[in-house]
């Protein structure tokens, strides 16, 4: 096992990432015309590439990745440090003490603030409250979406917090999760399946009549039931699906190959043939897996 780092040399290599960051922001072309503007689409690609990294549970491409993302962290506070407006560390301790506010079951109130002077963020004291008597996980989670809303500048609503530009499968996970931590959800999770079968009956009756329109919203609520469904199963829809692309791609990847290695292009092979070879791939990948 490869030896970790003390918090001295963690704190030197933090330090040392800062000082490349200025040196390049100052020196070189393309870093130093950035803006956040700018920056946002690659801010987008990089987060996506940790995502894959995790997904494949690649170690050292995890760890790259990363990195990346930690780079623009630190390239958008420089421009905000430039703007006058924050820096590293007003970022850093927003975020100390925001996590001591939302976690009053872990922290005093009295440690907010410690590190940095300025006004803080939050509203009401909530150390000696119902609050802090927190002791496991769904408790730690249900306060943590109501300790959100006593927070000065927070959320307004339940659901103002789940970002617009999430990803839809991800915003419905997100926006379930959200009503749920306050009480709004199914008392007995087989219920779900009920309303997953009414959902799938009117997208069936809606494409019978060829109405596009009215098709596409009850497939939208088809999916919504099956996202509830997995979310109270504990299963993350989002991973699933991922899987289950990966494992089209490989499928499909292995019917390419072999039709490469035949001679025959794929539109000349029939479907038979391909099913074959599609069932041949899963074959190999439960043997592999046995």
């Amino acid at each position: 096992m490869e030896q970790m780092h003390t918090r001295e040399e963690k704190m030197a290599a933090f330090g040392r990432m800062l000082d490349v960051l200025d040196t390049l922001r100052e020196k070189c072309p393309w870093d130093k015309k950035q803006t956040n503007e700018s920056l946002r689409p690659n801010t987008i690609e990089e987060t996506y590439e940790l995502c894959d990294a995790l997904m494949k549970d690649d170690t050292d491409d995890i760890c790259k990745e990363l990195g990346d993302v930690l780079l623009h962290v630190g390239f958008y506070a420089r421009i905000g440090e430039e703007n006058l407006q924050f820096d590293i560390a007003d970022v850093c301790n927003r975020l100390v003490d925001k996590l001591i506010f939302r976690h009053p079951h872990v922290y005093h109130p009295s440690q907010l603030g410690v590190l940095d002077p300025k006004p803080l963020p939050y509203g009401e004291d909530l150390g000696e409250n119902e609050f802090a008597g927190a002791k496991n996980v769904e408790q730690v989670l249900d306060n943590w979406e109501q300790i959100k809303q006593k927070e000065k500048n927070g959320n307004k609503s339940v659901l103002s917090g789940v970002p617009v530009t999430l990803p839809s499968l991800i915003k419905a996970y997100r926006i379930q999760d959200k009503a749920r931590h306050v009480g709004f959800d199914w008392e007995d999770k087989q219920d779900v399946w009920a309303k997953v079968r009414e959902e799938l009956d009117e997208l069936e009756a809606e494409l019978k009549h060829e109405d596009k329109e009215r098709s596409e919203k009850e497939l939208g609520d088809f999916l919504f039931s099956v996202i509830n469904a997995a979310r109270l199963y504990h299963l993350n829809p989002d991973n699933a699906l991922e899987e289950t692309n990966q494992k089209f791609i490989r499928r499909f990847n292995y019917i390419e190959e072999h039709s490469i290695k035949a001679g025959k292009p794929l539109t000349e092979m029939t479907l038979a043939e391909m099913d074959a070879l599609w069932n041949e791939a899963k074959s190999k990948e439960n043997n592999q897996t046995e």
